[in-house]
């Protein structure tokens, strides 16, 4: 477990590669799961007309009901629609390249701020390179996890304002290419969206769909998925899945070992990997309870930004760091179950 003020640097691969090789040798039947959803993007108009439809029925109320329709209903919309990007984000819809990025500018349009287009970049990397420093923005800033560390009110400021913390992470981030014609896209539409929102519905129908893109990443149980994804809340082990009830409102997205493991199968088939590879996934940890580590995460002082496992191996290139002042050396040994 990583210390008060370190990451827990690991001198061997991420974990998914391998158990992937292993998977597909003792099932192979698995990569007939390999696929597009094309049926996603009629989630996606669904969610997004939802999400329109309740600014406009809050568009008159009073500022209480459209915090609390926010906090209660907005989060899982906007939730579902993050999902929805990722998705799109790994081609999991068309063949195309640009239907799948044009798919994710649609899934992006209620939840304000232009998106789904830098996403795609920064997680693809994440998958490449999990636990480098340089290239996966999933990992917290140095500064970000000294700052934050372990206090119950850091975290607190933290999963309010998860989205500007993020935001931060995009300078130290290499080999990305920040802005190109696409991200301006995603930038028009969004600006033409929020402008006819509030001329046409008004402040607190734009301020319902501001709320509920906060709360759906930030404090809320929902925003424990970005605890329960990489956090080390059990030992050493790097990824973890959810398999709670909220699953089915948010589209699979707790199956994320699975996910990792085989990015390149859709949502509604993530389930049937855990089901057809059970020895390999019912042997690690995993989480039954967003809510439940979301306040675990809050009042665990073991559990801090720092509880995350960073490396320097990148394949073929090895990428340095001569001082690591933030980084606690260990020797862990990621071990694939048979």
């Amino acid at each position: 477990m990583a210390t008060k003020n370190s990451f827990v640097f690991s001198n061997v691969s991420e974990p998914h590669r391998i158990r992937t090789k292993e998977i597909l040798k003792s099932h192979p039947n698995i990569r007939k799961l390999i696929g597009k959803n094309p049926m996603t993007i009629f989630v996606i108009l669904g969610l997004v007309i939802f999400q329109i439809v309740m600014a406009w029925l809050v568009a008159d109320k009073s500022w209480w009901i459209v915090a609390g329709a926010a906090y209660l209903i907005g989060a899982f919309a906007d939730h579902a629609l993050f999902v929805m990007i990722h998705e799109c984000a790994h081609r999991l819809l068309f063949k195309k390249p640009e239907s799948n990025r044009l798919a994710g500018i649609l899934a992006n349009i209620p939840q304000i701020f232009p998106s789904s287009v830098s996403f795609e970049r920064y997680h693809i990397k994440h998958h490449s390179f999990q636990g480098v420093h340089e290239l996966d923005g999933d990992l917290p800033n140095k500064w970000e996890a000294k700052l934050i560390n372990n206090y119950f009110i850091g975290k607190v400021i933290w999963l309010l304002f998860y989205p500007f913390f993020q935001i931060f992470r995009i300078a130290r981030l290499k080999e990305i290419k920040p802005f190109d014609g696409w991200v301006a896209l995603n930038w028009i539409v969004q600006i033409v969206f929020v402008a006819a929102v509030y001329f046409l519905l008004g402040p607190k129908a734009l301020a319902f769909l501001l709320m509920s893109f906060f709360f759906s990443i930030g404090l809320h149980p929902l925003g424990a998925r970005w605890i329960q994804e990489h956090y080390l809340t059990h030992g050493e082990q790097e990824t973890y899945s959810y398999y709670g009830v909220l699953n089915t409102v948010a589209f699979n997205v707790g199956y994320h070992n699975e996910h990792h493991d085989f990015p390149s199968i859709p949502w509604n088939k993530l389930p049937q990997i855990r089901s057809g590879a059970p020895t390999f996934y019912n042997s690690l940890f995993y989480h039954t309870s967003w809510t439940k580590l979301f306040f675990r995460f809050l009042f665990d002082k073991e559990i801090s930004l720092y509880s995350r496992i960073v490396r320097n191996n990148r394949g073929k290139v090895t990428l340095t760091d001569e001082s690591k002042p933030d980084i606690e050396i260990v020797n862990i040994n990621q071990t694939v179950p048979n």
